[in-house]
């Protein structure tokens, strides 16, 4: 004879496989306060869909406005090489800070005490600035003082010549060229002083001031731009 059913139990009782045999048997539950063990920072989780904040990788929905993520990574991932936070140079191509490095000079950008700057390359024509100086010297000089005196323009580049003609062989050049120039017409104002009083001399002083003067500057501009000046009328008288 059969039971029959019960009048309050469920009329489709759910029956447990593993209870009856019917099926695999179920794990057991773990021991209280067990902790399931975590994946290491930046691994992605199987228990999490992939994309979302928890599963440890790059987040859903594309690069944002700089190609990555806020970080490159969600918290505990890894930053691109040349992020904010990497050490590498920033999107300025600087360390960061945004400021380019200092001029060479160490900190601050400032040369170090005592620090002298290298030479300029000398002067068209010349060796040196120095020889420079004292070609200028030569014919300016010598416009100078016949500007003057009108007697003594051979004295500046008689200077030049004694002092800086054994050591440069440009300086000795526009000594000499300045030099002649200035004895010739020396000697020519000395001539128009002596003969004042046959009323030629007055023609004579006057040109050879004013000849001593003008040509002695067109030698200064030319030994200035690096050439040497051919003075005309002028006797080698010093070689």
């Amino acid at each position: 004879m059969t039971e029959p059913p019960s009048s309050t139990g469920d009329p489709n009782p759910v029956v447990d496989p593993g209870a009856t045999g019917g099926g695999p048997a179920r794990e057991a539950d773990p021991p209280t306060g067990f902790i399931p063990p975590q994946p290491p920072p930046g691994y992605p989780r199987d228990d999490v869909p992939p994309g979302s904040p928890a599963s440890g990788g790059p987040t859903s929905g594309g690069p944002t406005q700089d190609g990555y993520t806020q970080g490159g990574y969600t918290q505990g991932g890894y930053t691109p090489q040349g992020g904010p936070t990497s050490g590498g140079p920033t999107p300025g191509g600087y360390a960061p800070g945004g400021y380019p490095p200092g001029g060479g000079y160490g900190a601050g950008g400032y040369p170090p005490p005592g620090y002298l700057p290298p030479p300029g390359p000398p002067p068209l024509g010349y060796a040196s600035a120095d020889d420079k100086t004292w070609a200028l010297i030569a014919h300016f000089g010598g416009a100078a003082l016949v500007f003057i005196t009108a007697f003594f323009g051979w004295v500046a580049p008689l200077i030049a010549l004694t002092t800086k003609g054994n050591q440069s062989p440009t300086v000795r050049a526009h000594a000499v060229a300045a030099l002649n120039f200035q004895l010739t017409w020396t000697i020519v104002a000395a001539v128009g002083a002596i003969t004042v009083c046959f009323l030629i001399g007055w023609v004579i002083l006057p040109a050879a001031w004013l000849i001593g003067v003008i040509f002695g500057i067109i030698g200064g501009v030319r030994a200035n731009e690096g050439q040497l000046y051919r003075y005309p009328l002028s006797f080698p008288l010093v070689k």
